[in-house]
């Protein structure tokens, strides 16, 4: 049987880390569980061999992004624009091997994230959002930025769903890999975001 185009696979997805930087993740609602979903990611890319970018909004001012997940991404472009779809030497080599599908994390959910989901929309590509590796400061702009995402034509999807469909099938070491990611307790604190 033919696999359903609406899957995303290894060979044809890349992952975006959108703007997850130090002054502006204490803010956000949520943000420990974004940042362990978005570093799972990340580890479930480079097992299966997902290319993964990433994005810096004006860092002189919102700082670099977490170590966490910088140490497991490349260089990071900065931008001004609050859409990554203008930052081309990211998107570039992407369209090079044939990838037309991407996978959308980082903050905020209704600036950056969005603008970047409906950029990228326009220009063609099939995007996804990893709702549990998305965030912004309020909930309420979190949660109509997901509407919005999702009726312009984004797939919204989750993290272990993301790790599984990478994945395709049991039985290999890969699969063990990204098992364990799976299997990996989500961090007990969460919140709203109001400590600075």
């Amino acid at each position: 049987m033919i696999r359903s185009p609406e899957l995303m696979n290894r060979e044809d997805t890349a992952l975006l880390v959108v703007d997850v930087q130090e002054k502006l993740l204490p803010w956000i609602w949520n943000r420990e569980l974004v940042v362990w979903n978005i570093r799972r990611l990340l580890d479930g890319a480079k097992v299966l061999g997902v290319p993964a970018v990433g994005t810096e909004q004006y860092p002189e001012g919102l700082g670099p992004t977490v170590a966490e997940l910088a140490q497991r991404l490349g260089p990071l472009p900065s931008k001004l624009a609050f859409s990554a779809a203008g930052c081309e030497e990211i998107f570039a080599p992407l369209r090079a091997q044939n990838r037309d599908k991407i996978l959308v994390t980082g903050i905020e959910a209704h600036v950056c994230v969005q603008q970047t989901v409906l950029d990228l929309l326009a220009d063609g590509w099939q995007v996804y959002v990893a709702v549990d590796a998305v965030g912004s400061r309020y909930e309420v702009d979190y949660r109509t930025a997901l509407e919005r995402m999702h009726s312009a034509g984004a797939v919204l999807t989750t993290t272990e769903a993301a790790l599984f469909e990478w994945c395709q099938q049991a039985g290999t070491p890969e699969f063990r890999q990204i098992s364990q990611l799976a299997k990996e307790h989500p961090p007990l604190k969460s919140g709203l975001g109001t400590e600075a």
